[in-house]
């Protein structure tokens, strides 16, 4: 004979288990004076759009300041519009503001090309220059024997 489990597989048991979770919460609902389950979600609901909604701002305030195809004027503006209008603010410049501009492509380049070339990069180059920067008089041994050991990961 088949189980419950064996007829409907692994999904029975949080599914249970969630029921079982949202019910005990019910009970709660109504009791004045005492923090219930709703309150605590309702809580953590808000805390994630408030975080979320900061987020925006900061990286709107970021893109803005970064922007080389906008005045100091024009930066004014957008600033003043952010603070006395959050909301509709940050609405209205992620709709004004371009796709994909020529400064995006650039940023994106050269973050490409130093990641590269940090990869590039081996300790066992870094410990070489180390060596020519020793024998040039440069740096010390002392000196010589702390950056080894920190190109070395050590």
């Amino acid at each position: 004979m088949r189980t419950l489990r064996d007829m409907m597989g692994r999904p029975v048991v949080p599914a249970l288990a969630t029921l079982a979770l949202l019910l005990a919460a019910c009970n709660e609902i109504g009791q004045p004076g005492q923090i219930g389950f709703w309150d605590v979600i309702a809580s953590m609901i808000a805390f994630f759009f408030w975080f979320m909604f900061i987020w925006i701002f900061i990286a709107i305030f970021s893109d803005i300041f970064r922007r080389n195809d906008l005045t100091g004027g024009w930066k004014a503006i957008w600033l003043i519009l952010l603070v006395f209008l959050p909301f509709l603010g940050a609405l209205i410049y992620m709709i004004a503001r371009p796709k994909v501009t020529a400064q995006d492509v650039e940023l994106m380049t050269q973050a490409e090309a130093a990641s590269k070339a940090a990869a590039a990069v081996s300790p066992a180059d870094q410990i070489a220059k180390l060596q020519q920067l020793k024998a040039s008089g440069a740096i010390t041994e002392p000196e010589y024997e702390a950056l080894k050991a920190k190109a070395m990961g050590n």
